[in-house]
């Protein structure tokens, strides 16, 4: 094991947790003002990529696409809450679930419909192919453009959630929605907003994801598991949350697939270590989830009250 090993699977952790970021810090405002349980968040993630893909391919341009893709998702979420979602806001958790879920299979067929199965493929642009030396560490260009995006967006989010108007409205109705309606304040313009907001986010880590990742069918699912991690160890409703929990989850999660096989071969039959080796990184992180709640019930960084 060598520090550039170390080095490298680190930065990868963390260009990981600030796309878990993007999709987290969305969805813990949807759920902490609104409670409203949107499981379609990875389909909006989803769409991001395809939008993103498709804006590349015919204009040629890489940051127009992902710019395009963020501004189309924003809009489809609008669409979305104005379109149906909102009826969903005063319903029970259990037909939230449902009615989200059903949002989710409808996504996954519309998708193979309009692209078709076959995975859709992104090209990075070429500013971004090379590398960049990072403490004698040669790390990809377009992954340390991720951090980078990451970083900004996070310290964009910082600024618009605790030095703006709408800022301070959106962290009252985390707090307690009710007492924000009671004093004039349009929790249904207020809702949307934050809605339609946490679409853009997913839709801008769609687009992100697009040169690393396949883009395919249910791409949405696996993320939107890892994501409802980050916010349950972060704190339902909290940015400050989203972003440490997104960090946390993005480095164990990356560092045990690499390093726990590695661990197990010098102790175990290599055969055994291969096959034990990967089931237990993949529980990594929902152990540190439940060692976590165990101390911290409602999170590392949770919202005060809740109305």
């Amino acid at each position: 094991m060598t520090f550039n090993l170390v080095l490298g699977q680190a930065l990868n952790g963390l260009q990981f947790g600030l796309l878990l970021f993007l999709m987290a810090a969305g969805l813990t405002l949807v759920f902490g003002i609104m409670s409203f349980v949107n499981l379609a968040h990875g389909s909006l993630y989803m769409f991001g990529a395809y939008f993103a893909a498709t804006i590349a391919s015919h204009s040629g341009s890489f940051v127009l696409a992902v710019i395009l893709a963020a501004l189309l998702m924003f809009v489809l979420g609008v669409l979305l809450d104005a379109g149906g979602l909102q009826l969903l806001h005063r319903r029970s958790h259990l037909d939230q679930v449902l009615a989200t879920f059903g949002v989710v299979l409808f996504a996954n067929e519309l998708v193979r419909v309009v692209w078709g199965n076959a995975p859709v493929y992104m090209d990075a642009p070429e500013a971004l192919a090379g590398a960049v030396n990072l403490f004698g560490v040669n790390y990809p260009s377009y992954r340390f453009a991720i951090i980078v995006i990451g970083l900004l967006v996070a310290l964009g989010l910082y600024l618009l959630i605790e030095r703006t108007r709408i800022g301070m409205l959106i962290r009252a109705g985390a707090t307690n929605r009710r007492m924000v309606s009671a004093l004039g304040v349009n929790i249904g313009w207020l809702n949307r907003f934050v809605f339609a907001l946490g679409a853009a986010l997913a839709g801008l880590a769609g687009a992100m994801v697009g040169p690393i990742l396949s883009i395919e069918p249910g791409m949405g699912e696996p993320v939107l598991i890892l994501t409802l991690v980050v916010i349950v160890i972060g704190g339902i409703g909290s940015i400050r949350g989203a972003f440490f929990g997104a960090l946390v989850v993005g480095v164990v999660d990356t560092l045990g697939r690499i390093f726990i096989p590695i661990w197990l071969r010098e102790s175990l039959d290599p055969a055994m270590a291969t096959a034990v080796g990967p089931a237990l990184a993949s529980m990594l992180v929902y152990l540190m989830m439940a060692v976590i709640l165990a101390f911290k019930p409602d999170g590392l960084f949770p919202v005060k009250a809740r109305g």
